[in-house]
């Protein structure tokens, strides 16, 4: 690969099959540095469906950037990673809402892409610190597992699966507000897709989860299914990971 690919708009990522829905919402494609994404709306008051908005910022062009894993020699003492901060895969990364504090630690990442489960406003601040160092935002805001209504739609975990499933878009780091429940299920569907076994998948959640770790979250990753992930991603740009070329080669057959 030649540089630094840009990262893929969202029209190009995620296709126009995921915008039929009606509780997702994209901003439209941009060609400047002056995109916005779109207001979020809330549920209706009387409806039990769950609080979904998915949105994008598209950053200005990008620098070089560093694509290596993350090393903790790499960084200076007085840097503090976010709440929760791990390495999940080679280039992707999971934690809690990243604070002013941590920015010079996530600008070490050479990040291009930041995957948030938040419903909430993003942050001026961080949106400041994304458009000056570069990263895409990819918003799909989700209210989480929770009893007796509200639940994540796989159709949203599978968009975000396809942000990941992209190495344009990599290094990624993968937040929620505090790095446990939402993202944990992310992750967990991301295991499903490198063929963990579900003891080892309920281990990491827990692990992360504890001590609040919520059987409904588990049931979810359990009963995830990955194959309209495979049936999506773009063999040519999926990251250099053995297992998903398994799988894609048994999708594909």
């Amino acid at each position: 690969m030649d540089g630094d690919p840009t990262p893929p708009s969202h029209s190009q990522l995620l296709g126009d099959k995921f915008t039929e829905s009606k509780r997702q919402y994209f901003t439209p494609t941009a060609s400047d540095s002056d995109a916005q994404p779109t207001e979020r709306p809330t549920t209706d008051g009387n409806s039990q469906s769950p609080q979904v908005s998915i949105s994008v910022m598209t950053p200005p062009p990008p620098v070089t950037l560093s694509s290596k894993p993350y090393d903790s020699s790499d960084f200076p003492e007085d840097m503090y990673p976010p709440e929760n901060f791990a390495l999940v895969s080679p280039l992707i990364y999971r934690s809690g809402m990243p604070k002013k504090r941590n920015f010079p630690f996530l600008k070490r990442l050479g990040l291009k892409s930041i995957v948030t489960l938040v419903l909430e406003e993003y942050p001026e601040q961080s949106r400041r610190f994304l458009e000056q160092n570069h990263i895409a935002l990819y918003q799909f805001g989700v209210a989480g597992n929770k009893e007796p209504f509200a639940d994540i739609p796989e159709p949203v975990i599978c968009q975000a699966l396809l942000v990941l499933m992209d190495k344009r878009c990599l290094p990624a780091l993968i937040h929620c507000n505090r790095g446990r429940h939402r993202t944990g299920c992310l992750v967990g569907c991301l295991r499903k897709l490198q063929e963990w076994t579900n003891t080892s998948i309920f281990d990491e959640y827990r692990r992360f989860s504890a001590p609040k770790s919520r059987s409904m979250d588990q049931q979810f990753i359990e009963l995830f299914d990955v194959r309209p992930v495979l049936e999506q991603i773009d063999p040519e740009n999926v990251p250099d990971w053995p297992t998903i070329s398994y799988s894609l080669q048994g999708q594909h057959h």
